[in-house]
């Protein structure tokens, strides 16, 4: 899943299984708990949307820490016996730091596969056609490594993070998790608004947020 996530994301495909509301979701249904894996979908999804690996920008890797969170919360729901929620928020706040290591991951395999291109245009002006499929292949790998690389620092730091965490904080925890999953979305909006070149683009989130509501309490 780390490495389908990971390909998706700017090497191949880009079919948004990458996104953290669709890896989240499929790596739950993969150990077995899909609802734990769409709370952690949900609660990140939104948080990342405005920051995109497009171009030269680097964003860390919220396809690692989709797939990496939800081991966690699967894993840390099965020992302690906490509840899904809890758990699920308890492992994005210690493994989304980790996350940042994939931009640095990323950038070496961007680094290596420049490398390869050089090496692919000096095979074309030699008339070697047939490197570059291996080329192309091996810039594949590199994305993929990355990937895992990134999901190893996830799912590690957390692991070593998380039992601490919990046994200290495992009360308070369980009260604040609902607030926990309000505050994720809201900070993704603040972040998308912000980004936003529409004028008055808070004007026109607020005037749609009310008539929302206003169209849920007529239902």
């Amino acid at each position: 899943m780390a490495v389908l996530a990971g390909l998706d994301r700017t090497a191949a495909g880009q079919f948004m299984v990458c996104r953290p509301i669709v890896a989240a979701p499929l790596t739950g249904w993969l150990l077995g708990d899909v609802a734990i894996g769409l709370q952690v979908g949900a609660m990140l999804e939104l948080l990342w949307l405005g920051r995109l690996p497009v171009g030269a920008a680097i964003p860390p890797d919220d396809s690692q820490v989709a797939v990496g969170c939800t081991f966690l919360a699967v894993v840390s729901q099965a020992q302690t016996g906490l509840p899904p929620q809890a758990v699920a928020a308890a492992s994005l706040l210690i493994g989304m730091p980790f996350g940042k290591a994939g931009q640095l991951f990323d950038r070496l395999a961007r680094l290596a596969n420049a490398r390869l291109l050089n090496k692919a245009e000096l095979a074309l002006d030699r008339g070697r056609f047939e490197c570059l499929e291996r080329y192309h292949l091996q810039g594949l790998w590199h994305f993929a490594a990355a990937s895992l690389a990134t999901l190893t620092i996830v799912v590690g730091g957390g692991l070593l993070c998380l039992p601490i965490f919990l046994s200290y904080l495992d009360g308070p925890l369980i009260q604040a998790a609902p607030w926990i999953y309000l505050l994720f979305p809201l900070i993704g909006i603040g972040s998308m608004l912000s980004g936003l070149k529409v004028p008055r683009a808070s004007l026109l989130f607020g005037v749609s947020f009310v008539f929302g509501l206003f169209f849920l309490a007529l239902r």
